[in-house]
């Protein structure tokens, strides 16, 4: 094969890995930790998850699905959230989890109470993932899903995504790929959550 077929070769296959996102058999990938691991010792400046209502949730993909979150609490999928929600997946091996992850952290600023907004870090390990979040100065809640059960149960093997979340639980949305700025982030919880920020 000549050297100008070979270019093209390797430039389709890397343009195709871009399009396709964080594969959780990407190469490098650390190892993943249990989600049954133990995090809630785990000194983080993450808030801890907030109470969810005594409420069951409208059935969704996620039902039976209940993840310990770093500084306390649980982010249970078989309970309302009580509050329109969005819930991003992420791991500090994927690099496009790595630029969109500060642009959650903005719309969780921006949010109030208006909306909640909740990290989920996927087939990662804790040591890894605590630490990215630390170092992309994140503080809304994360939940630990070093297993991946949650991508498993909607079908997914790719990151990041995001759920969008309506009050009682339902999934209103979901947002495959890495979303590019907080105005896009905004207009989505607008459409699919009828909350305007």
């Amino acid at each position: 094969m000549s050297r100008r077929p070979r270019a093209r070769a390797a430039l389709l296959t890397g343009a195709l890995a871009l399009l396709a996102g964080c594969s959780s058999t990407a190469a490098g990938e650390p190892d993943a930790a249990p989600a049954s691991t133990a995090v809630a010792n785990v000194d983080t400046g993450l808030t801890a998850c907030a109470e969810q209502p005594d409420q069951p949730a409208v059935t969704t993909d996620l039902s039976g699905i209940a993840l310990p979150c770093f500084s306390g609490g649980t982010l249970d999928f078989d309970r309302a959230q009580g509050t329109p929600t969005v819930v991003n997946l992420w791991a500090s091996w994927c690099g496009p989890c790595r630029e969109e992850l500060p642009l959650v952290q903005q719309l969780a600023d921006v949010a109030g109470d208006r909306l909640r907004v909740v990290g989920v870090a996927s087939q990662d390990g804790v040591p890894q993932s605590t630490s990215f979040a630390a170092d992309a100065d994140v503080t809304f809640p994360s939940a630990f899903d070093g297993d991946g059960t949650a991508m498993t149960a909607l079908g997914f093997a790719a990151l990041p995504y995001t759920l969008f979340l309506a009050a009682d639980g339902s999934i209103a949305h979901v947002e495959v790929g890495q979303v590019e700025s907080l105005a896009e982030f905004e207009q989505l919880v607008g459409e699919h959550l009828g909350v305007q920020l």
